[in-house]
């Protein structure tokens, strides 16, 4: 469910904003550090003996990258231009529907409050000069501990009359997990949005048919959130009785 955009899709050469000398190149600098929002320890989320991997001992600071400042770099100053000037023409502040914009390994994310999304996303389809047409894809994100907005929609967005690719991401509480749905504008997202909402529990208010796609419809719980429990069943293999994951020893 994921998109990664590498410098060879940005076509630096064809709608950059200048070469080198201009710091096409050059990633934009930051308007502040990585803010960390948690600690990860271990693998796969086994606690009590049940991480098999060998890898229990395993400490990991969990960051998200800051705001990016201008200038940009690329083609991405004048997506943000064009873009915040639409929002200004439709008598909205772009900093009251943009919270943060990032650029991160050589890919640009805006994020977006989820009161304003289907308003970005019309403008970001419909505007001549941005043309992103094409929703390839919503990524579910968990982050348990960060309070607030623990679960994030990511949507990958493409143009195919200027050969962009950018990221538009909405936050919002575990508690509260409701964001409106882009099925309007993107119908695509029919099924893009389902799976979402079957693995992490995210609810497209206004989609046509919220239902599960993957699991039963009597599941309880959503299978990729980072607190699911791994669980599973006992399988006999050959007389012997393997345990369920969650069971099975360390190696630690």
């Amino acid at each position: 469910m994921s998109e990664t955009q590498g410098p060879e899709n940005g076509n630096h050469a064809e709608h950059g904003a200048g070469g080198e000398a201009e710091g096409g190149n050059v990633p934009a600098p930051r308007a502040q550090g990585p803010e960390v929002i948690g600690v990860r320890k271990g693998m796969f989320g086994a606690r009590a003996g049940g991480d098999t991997s060998g890898y229990g001992g395993l400490v990991r600071t969990v960051a998200l990258p800051g705001a990016a400042v201008r200038p940009y770099g690329s083609w991405f100053d004048e997506v943000a231009d064009e873009l915040e000037g639409a929002l200004e023409e439709q008598d909205l502040l772009p900093g009251n529907a943009i919270e943060k914009t990032v650029v991160d390994r050589g890919e640009l994310t805006f994020h977006i409050a989820r009161e304003h999304l289907v308003r970005v996303a019309r403008t970001l389809r419909d505007d001549p000069a941005l043309r992103f047409e094409l929703c390839t894809g919503v990524s579910g994100v968990h982050f348990p501990g960060d309070p607030g907005r623990e679960l994030h929609a990511v949507y990958h967005l493409r143009s195919l009359t200027h050969g962009r690719i950018l990221r538009l991401e909405v936050s919002v509480p575990d508690g509260d997990p409701h964001l409106p749905s882009l099925v309007q504008v993107y119908p695509t997202n029919d099924w893009h949005e389902r799976e979402a909402y079957d693995f992490f529990g995210l609810v497209f208010d206004g989609h046509p048919a919220l239902t599960r796609i993957m699991m039963p419809d009597d599941w309880q719980g959503f299978p990729q959130r980072k607190d699911y429990p791994l669980g599973g069943i006992p399988v006999e293999y050959k007389g012997a009785q393997i345990p369920a994951p969650d069971q099975r020893r360390s190696y630690s």
